[in-house]
């Protein structure tokens, strides 16, 4: 790469196509600088430079963006390699037989947390998570260990229609979610207590690629009943299953040259 320079722009077309991905359809230029907080100028050059290498369509009669084949590609690439999968089956095996609870791996795909691996204790609990489930990031403990980590603009960029709820547990709106990932952020690890399912905790922290951004998420999920007669989401945090969680997403993050 060239001059140093070049890495906000970088930073900026990434965070551009990692909104678009979250839409369900074209959106306009105007609508990603407001939402990223970017100068229009800056998103008009981004979006064109993006569009001379394929990655976005533009769309003259609607005014708007799409993603373009070079996208397309990009992920049909990944699914034919899964370098992360191949890197994180081991890492999740370890994880399971040291603490006897089921492992995720996850990622974010716009405003939700998809699974792509699954492993399990011997004796399993059943769970709603499965390998293809995807549930909203952030309910869940490994999509706001990832979230915590990522531009306010681009968190903010995520939800474009508001917070779904599941157990009535879990942040409700943006202000909150916000404080919530940054006490998790200071924390160092991400809790979820009864957010997806009653009845069921987890926690996790994120694993870092080669760009020092989260790319993925490792959570641990177990039982948990709070005390009776106490507050409905007690607080516990379970930093003894953290460390361990904390120890394989370094582990996998090493692997994948990220910062540990």
């Amino acid at each position: 790469m060239g001059a140093s320079s070049e890495v906000p722009a970088l930073r900026r077309g990434l965070a551009i196509l990692t909104a678009m991905t979250g839409r369900a359809g074209p959106v306009s230029a105007a609508t990603l600088a407001r939402e990223l907080d970017l100068p229009r100028s800056s998103t008009y050059h981004l979006l064109a430079e993006l569009t001379a290498a394929g990655f976005v369509v533009r769309l003259p009669e609607e005014h708007r963006y799409a993603l373009g084949v070079a996208a397309f590609e990009l992920g049909s690439a990944y699914l034919r390699h899964d370098p992360l999968e191949r890197l994180a089956g081991p890492v999740l095996r370890r994880l399971v037989d040291q603490v006897d609870c089921t492992a995720h791996l996850g990622v974010l795909h716009g405003g939700e947390l998809l699974y792509l691996i699954k492993e399990r204790p011997s004796r399993p609990q059943t769970l709603i998570t499965d390998v293809g489930v995807r549930l909203p990031a952030h309910l869940t403990a490994s999509g706001r260990a990832m979230l915590a980590h990522l531009p306010a603009a681009q968190v903010r960029a995520s939800f474009p229609t508001g917070f779904a709820r599941r157990t009535g547990r879990g942040p409700r709106t943006l202000p909150e979610l916000r404080r919530t990932l940054a006490a998790e952020r200071r924390l160092g690890w991400a809790v979820e207590d009864g957010h997806v399912t009653g009845e069921f905790a987890s926690v996790a922290c994120p694993v870092f690629g080669a760009d020092q951004w989260p790319s993925a998420a490792i959570s641990l999920t177990f039982r948990h009943v709070c005390e009776p007669g106490g507050r409905a989401d007690c607080g516990a945090t379970w930093p003894e299953l953290a460390a361990r969680v904390r120890r394989a997403a370094e582990d996998l993050s090493g692997r994948m040259g990220g910062r540990r």
